[in-house]
């Protein structure tokens, strides 16, 4: 069933030019699903015909999920520049990447949530943390630093867009370093 449905996301998001809308907890299904997957794998005769379709269908959920992530990528990010982000659109953790992402680009965690998801990892977000952050685009290259919060961020290409302490986006803003994005649609609970 999930695979079904993880084929039929990929087709419309690949057919559509807007972005598909997850079901909230989508990252965490799937990775619930590949978790089955690999212990059902590890259960069986690897020499058995079950064995070889399990191993199918999971090449197939990793490269599905891979391309629907690569799609929805650059859906999102062609949105965050026009400052346009339909949250209403995304799942949790894809909304929590915008809000609470510590210590990544928005590609950096991008590709770990789905990297998590491909291993079966079920990801944990902190909603909470999201109110002493801002979402901003980074308008120059600029180095790692080392934010209000005693963590590091960066080092952030032109055009990277990455969540960070409130008191540091004040500081970036005015050397007009980076530029906050307007989140809309986002109330600080999924």
């Amino acid at each position: 069933m999930m695979y079904e449905i993880l084929l039929e996301l990929w087709k419309n998001e690949s057919e559509s030019d807007e972005l598909v809308k997850l079901s909230p907890d989508f990252y965490s299904q799937v990775a619930e699903y590949v978790k089955r997957l690999k212990e059902e794998e590890r259960m069986i005769d690897r020499k058995t015909l079950r064995a070889d379709l399990l191993r199918a269908e999971m090449r197939n959920v990793r490269r599905i999920v891979s391309l629907l992530a690569k799609i929805r990528y650059r859906k999102i990010v062609r949105l965050v520049v026009k400052g346009k982000i339909p949250l209403d659109m995304l799942a949790v953790d894809e909304r929590n990447i915008f809000t609470n992402n510590v210590s990544f680009s928005f590609a950096g965690a991008f590709l770990n949530l789905i990297r998590n998801v491909l291993m079966g990892i079920q990801v944990e977000s902190g909603i909470d943390k999201a109110q002493k952050m801002a979402v901003v685009r980074f308008l120059r290259d600029i180095p790692a630093i080392i934010g209000a919060d005693m963590k590091a961020y960066g080092p952030f290409k032109c055009e990277d867009v990455a969540s960070l302490p409130i008191e540091n986006v004040k500081i970036l803003a005015r050397q007009k370093l980076v530029e906050r994005v307007e989140v809309k649609g986002f109330h600080g609970k999924s």
